[in-house]
């Protein structure tokens, strides 16, 4: 058996590297024509572009290897189904399930790294990327001027028109200079030729013109004007080209998707206690004297077993003591450090009275804490519901295969694009609904694994179980003996 199962490994590798590649390039082709505008026209060197590309492309991997593991399913038993493979394993005594055994165990440790992937190494390239966005969106664009209409040198203090602007010389023919960088003096300038040129560092504008005259105006005195005539005449426009300036964005913000699960979770069970804390006092204004209900805890802890889990791989390894810990779960600071009472200890306390204003206060604090955790918590589910998609889409793909044998690359095609909308609209919808409040983020985001992953069970498990016929016990032919004898029926009732 075991040359059976490398037989059906190897088969399943070519085909789940070419989907990973050409899905991946495909998602980046198009994040790539959405942040094209943000590179070109700036003068990025070619590195600062590489590294932009290679830090999407962890978040871009994160999505297709689930869908390329899918594809692979589908393709590799679809072709054994078509040259009758597995009619000789079947004679073989070779059950279909055994032979999709090792498929799912791949994808369980698929789906494992997806895990390890998911927490350290996409969190880190989101960070890295956000603040590159934030360093490449503060470089100035390369200099553009049209003819023959006003364009904006400086923001709101200095405009220049020429009628003609020579491309290959950057020569200019009837220059006016509107400048308006003193609010106390209103100065224009008039030439009949100009030179546009950068200084040698490429950020500051060289402005010469030529046979031209200049006309100033104060503001407390707009009956006088002062004009002044020139053969040559420079101007400096700095900072008109500013450069990248990397590692001055601010490092210390994140937003969710930039953080590990371990610190998700660390500020989820931060924001535990004012939502607690709110959540007493709301139930105590409406329950006079009951002080011993405790408040509702999120289900299904997945987060906290996972980093007790990595805590304890931390400890065993070379890592101290101390820097295992902060990188399990970060510290953050409590919001009440009093001592818990153990609810069965605790005296009915007298409910105090609260006005609507404060009850409102109240309830607006706790939804925004609730609001925080479930934000929190979605990103959490989401990382380990799109890691466990991989032994979902597994499961799916060999019975569909080995039921429509003679489906080739348009099965494969039209399966996998059906499978991807139901799940990746499951995920939108249910991230949605958890935003809400409407429903818990676990359900939310584990929605379309739990139903994808019972059919794919139920599918997998009847594999082998199929009618035969002096036909054979292909799904198709099923269905066309059935569709042939219904139109039959109907034509003798016709008759």
């Amino acid at each position: 058996m075991k040359i059976v199962h490398r037989y059906v490994l190897k088969e399943h590798l070519g085909p789940l590297l070419f989907a990973v590649s050409a899905l991946t390039s495909l998602m980046m082709l198009n994040f790539i024509a959405k942040k094209f505008p943000d590179l070109v026209g700036k003068g990025l060197p070619w590195t600062v572009i590489g590294e932009f590309l290679m830090l999407s492309l962890p978040f871009t991997l994160a999505m297709t290897l689930p869908m390329a593991v899918l594809v692979a399913t589908l393709h590799a038993f679809s072709r054994f189904a078509s040259e009758n493979e597995i009619t000789a394993f079947k004679a073989s005594g070779v059950s279909m399930q055994l032979l999709v055994r090792p498929v799912i165990l791949a994808a369980v440790v698929i789906s494992l790294g997806m895990v390890w992937f998911n927490d350290q190494v996409m969190p880190r390239a989101n960070h890295r990327l956000a603040q590159l966005q934030q360093d490449i969106a503060r470089v100035k664009p390369t200099l553009a001027l049209n003819e023959q209409v006003i364009n904006e040198v400086v923001r709101g203090s200095l405009y220049l028109r020429a009628a003609r602007i020579e491309s290959g010389t950057n020569r200019m023919r009837d220059v006016t200079i509107y400048d308006l960088s003193d609010p106390t003096t209103r100065r224009s300038i008039l030439a009949d030729s100009g030179q546009l040129a950068f200084s040698r560092s490429g950020t500051d504008l060289i402005l010469t013109l030529y046979d031209g005259h200049s006309m100033e105006s104060q503001a407390n005195a707009p009956q006088r004007l002062q004009r002044s005539f020139f053969t040559e005449d420079r101007i400096l426009v700095r900072g008109i080209a500013a450069g990248l300036d990397r590692g001055s964005s601010d490092v210390g913000y994140k937003s969710d998707r930039e953080y590990t699960i371990c610190e998700l979770n660390t500020r989820v069970q931060a924001a535990r206690e004012p939502r607690d804390i709110a959540w007493r006092r709301l139930h105590l204004a409406r329950n006079p004297g009951d002080s011993l209900a405790t408040p509702p805890r999120e289900r299904w802890p997945l987060a906290d077993w996972y980093c007790a889990f990595t805590s304890r791989l931390a400890a065993f390894s070379s890592v101290p003591e101390a820097q295992a810990a902060d990188l399990a779960a970060p510290a953050v600071l409590r919001v009440s450090t009093a001592p818990q009472q153990d609810p069965a200890t605790r005296t009915p306390a007298a409910a105090p009275d609260y006005d609507s204003v404060v009850l409102e206060g109240l309830r607006f604090e706790y939804s925004s804490a609730q609001s925080q955790i479930d934000r929190y918590r979605v990103e959490i589910e989401k990382k380990f519901s799109i890691a466990a998609s991989c032994v979902v889409f597994a499961l799916l793909g060999a019975p569909i295969a080995l039921r429509f044998p003679r489906g080739g690359v348009g099965l494969t095609i039209g399966v996998s694009l059906g499978v991807f909308a139901v799940y990746y609209v499951g995920l939108l919808v249910g991230e949605s609904l958890s935003d809400r409040g409407i429903v818990d983020p676990a359900i939310a985001m584990w929605g379309a694994n739990v139903l994808l992953g019972i059919v794919g069970v139920y599918l997998t498990a009847r594999l082998g179980s199929e009618g035969s016929t002096h036909r054979g016990s292909e799904s198709s032919e099923w269905w066309g003996r059935m569709i042939d004898g219904v139109k039959t029926k109907l034509r003798r009732k016709a008759a």
